[in-house]
């Protein structure tokens, strides 16, 4: 199995990448691709732009990237309440590529956030949304707390109760 994995946040010390990278490390014998939205990085989406240039080649690289895979695992960041601009854009040039961006493909949506709410407000929102755009979400899972749940140095979770339910929604992917 291929995944595809990435963080919906342009941080470079993006806690949702982190997770997002070791939520896909634990599907046995899984082969991960972990991009960067940042390689995908385009002018703000709008109409105007579509007709005087058509669709950038970045979205149609990243559209390409979600063809190649076999499952996909965001994990998503929170910007007061909702999407990050920098995925929104990402995913709105998509979309005008195909608005079944997922492709059918089998997924898991996780988001984290450092306070006790995880990200929840954002992760409700994909959650929702995803049957519109041809997405399988197999599982969703919001961490809650990052720093106190992952241990940054080791790049792992290092609560057990957290990681049994990490491992849960991950395993979701293979039935």
């Amino acid at each position: 199995m291929k995944i595809l994995a990435f963080a919906a946040s342009s941080s470079k010390q993006s806690i949702n990448k982190a997770l997002a990278n070791y939520a896909a490390s634990l599907v046995d014998g899984a082969e991960v691709e972990l991009i960067d939205i940042n390689d995908y990085e385009m002018a703000i989406y709008s109409s105007d732009r579509e007709n005087e240039s058509g669709i950038p080649l970045a979205a149609q690289q990243f559209y390409q990237k979600i063809s190649e895979a076999d499952a996909i695992v965001i994990s998503f960041a929170e910007h007061n309440g909702s999407y990050t601009a920098a995925y929104k854009n990402l995913f709105d040039w998509t979309s005008r590529i195909n608005m079944k961006v997922y492709q059918n493909k089998p997924m898991v949506l996780l988001a984290t956030s450092p306070g006790p709410g995880g990200a929840q407000s954002v992760l409700n929102a994909a959650i929702t949304s995803a049957p519109f755009f041809a997405a399988d979400v197999k599982g969703s899972l919001s961490l809650p707390s990052f720093y106190e749940h992952f241990d940054v140095e080791t790049q792992q979770i290092r609560s057990p109760e957290w990681l049994d339910k990490l491992a849960t929604t991950m395993a979701s992917l293979t039935y």
